[in-house]
């Protein structure tokens, strides 16, 4: 049995800003069959999105290199960086507001799962998203 994929990677520059990647990829899942059916999950990869590239331009201060792939079951999401300390659970920093430290809480909160690993000297973040009423990964 074959498998038959769809997928598109970008590049996003720190001085391309969040946004642009957030853009890109809206562009693309408005390719997929499921777009208009699953909104909520449209919304989960866009917002983890932000918070992925966001997590790159900051911590690793690098280039976030933006991979999705759609395997008919899966929205895959891949953001990867050049630094290779793997990100940790912290605390919410209070000296930085409360919008800082909870990125990658905010993307295992909404994603099907998620995987940390380096890569290539750096490392990647990938998150799957199965669209709502979509096929079960589990059967057949």
């Amino acid at each position: 049995m074959a498998v038959r994929a769809v997928g598109w990677a970008r590049s996003f520059p720190v001085s391309e800003g969040v946004r642009a990647a957030r853009e890109w990829t809206a562009g693309h899942l408005a390719s997929l069959p499921w777009n208009g059916s699953a909104a909520d999950t449209v919304h989960s990869v866009l917002l983890s999105v932000s918070e992925l590239v966001t997590n790159a331009h900051l911590h690793a201060a690098a280039t976030a290199h933006l991979v999705l792939t759609w395997d008919g079951h899966c929205l895959h999401v891949s953001v990867a960086d050049a630094d290779p300390r793997l990100p940790g659970s912290r605390e919410p920093d209070a000296d930085e507001g409360a919008t800082s430290g909870r990125g990658l809480g905010i993307v295992t909160a909404l994603a099907d799962s998620l995987d940390v690993h380096t890569c290539h000297g750096g490392k990647a973040i990938t998150a799957c998203f199965r669209p709502t009423g979509g096929p079960d990964p589990h059967d057949g």
